[in-house]
């Protein structure tokens, strides 16, 4: 008789990863990724931030609800920390100065419950934390303590040790090319064989669409949106201590990375699922952003990359039983926000999925399950 699994979760990413940790062995559950690694895509081409500031109302909620676990994770589940401090520096250009300042202002009086306030920067304090911005340009800077790096691989691989140890099977090459209801469960036709499961969760960020479709599910709008990134050097500079840097409008940003200088245009190009490859003239923009603000030389890109981040129309993810076909679960639409909301978002999808009390970090808060759950689309539709 073939092995039918409680749970088979399509996606290999972080939401998937956490998922299957979160679930503590209370089901049997296999872990499914098309590709040989595990967060080869979106996961593994993040800009790895951890923010507790400027997000959507669900964003910051499910970030708040990951603090704690993002902060101080269980004993064993990394030997390294997950975090690490870098701070943001939210800039503007004079056209837009006064409006950095009113938003400074508003902040000030509305921190997050437990965030270290910001710090309005005069130009010469601005440039103390990154000397090489162009003083001209510079029309006000405003600082934000509370932003981190994420140690992506680590909190991955935590998850992934963390769902083994526990009971869970995970399986790389296992491309899903269909699905059938076989009397209680469901047979997917996989690159790496049959796979048997009473329950499917679809966690395959870019490819949740598609994924869908296999179920004869429509696919609620899930869009993926490629972003593009760009390396550059920057001799005569150490990169150790600066902050992250993001433009008001989020119109750009760059952070150090790997001892070089990660750029993004913050580019959000509409694009079918793919193995994200990013297009000239994106890593033109990045290029032009960095020296229109900066007195830095960009004469040479050492490497360009692109990810994919899919969101839904009203960019709230999808968490949640699909109450038209039987047993398939969504885990999908993270957007831009998967890996620092990945704690809460696991123990959120593992409650929903076993019919359990919401996760402790949300009880008492203003969040509401249903806010989450694909069903709100076909009440509002």
């Amino acid at each position: 008789m073939p092995e039918i699994h409680d749970i088979a979760i399509i996606g290999g990413g972080i939401a998937g990863a956490s998922l299957a940790y979160f679930l503590e062995g209370r089901r049997s559950v296999i872990l499914l990724e098309q590709e040989q690694a595990f967060g080869y895509h979106s996961t593994g081409r993040s800009a790895a931030e951890f923010t507790r500031r400027f997000h959507s109302k669900i964003a910051g909620q499910l970030t708040t609800a990951s603090t704690g676990f993002m902060m101080s994770p269980p004993d064993g589940f990394a030997e390294t920390a997950l975090l690490r401090l870098r701070g943001n520096l939210v800039i503007a250009d004079h056209d837009k100065a006064a409006q950095l300042r009113s938003i400074c202002a508003a902040e000030l009086a509305t921190a997050p419950e437990g965030a270290s306030p910001i710090q309005a920067l005069t130009t010469e304090q601005a440039l103390e934390k990154v000397p090489f911005l162009d003083p001209d340009w510079l029309g006000a800077a405003f600082y934000d303590p509370d932003c981190w790096d994420v140690e992506v691989e680590t909190l991955l691989q935590g998850f992934m040790k963390g769902a083994r140890k526990q009971g869970g099977q995970t399986l790389r090459e296992a491309r899903v090319t269909a699905a059938r209801r076989d009397g209680d469960h469901w047979v997917l036709d996989t690159t790496a064989g049959d796979i048997r499961a009473r329950t499917v969760v679809n966690a395959a960020g870019g490819w949740a669409a598609e994924i869908a479709a296999l179920f004869g599910l429509p696919d609620y709008g899930l869009q993926p949106l490629r972003r593009t990134a760009i390396s550059v050097k920057t001799p005569g500079h150490d990169l150790t201590h600066l902050p992250e840097v993001t433009e008001l409008e989020d119109s750009f940003y760059f952070k150090p990375d790997a001892g070089q200088l990660m750029v993004s245009p913050a580019d959000e190009t509409p694009v079918a699922a793919h193995d994200a490859w990013p297009e000239e003239l994106d890593i033109a923009f990045a290029a032009h952003y960095l020296s229109e603000c900066t007195t830095l030389d960009i004469s040479h890109v050492a490497h360009s990359w692109a990810g994919l981040r899919t969101f839904a129309p009203d960019r709230v993810p999808l968490i949640g039983y699909d109450n038209t076909a039987e047993g398939v679960f969504w885990l999908a639409g993270l957007g831009g926000f998967g890996i620092q909301t990945s704690p809460a978002v696991g123990q959120l999808a593992a409650a929903l999925l076993t019919h359990t009390p919401l996760p402790h970090p949300m009880r008492g808060s203003a969040f509401n399950s249903e806010q989450v759950s694909p069903e709100r689309f076909r009440q509002s539709g």
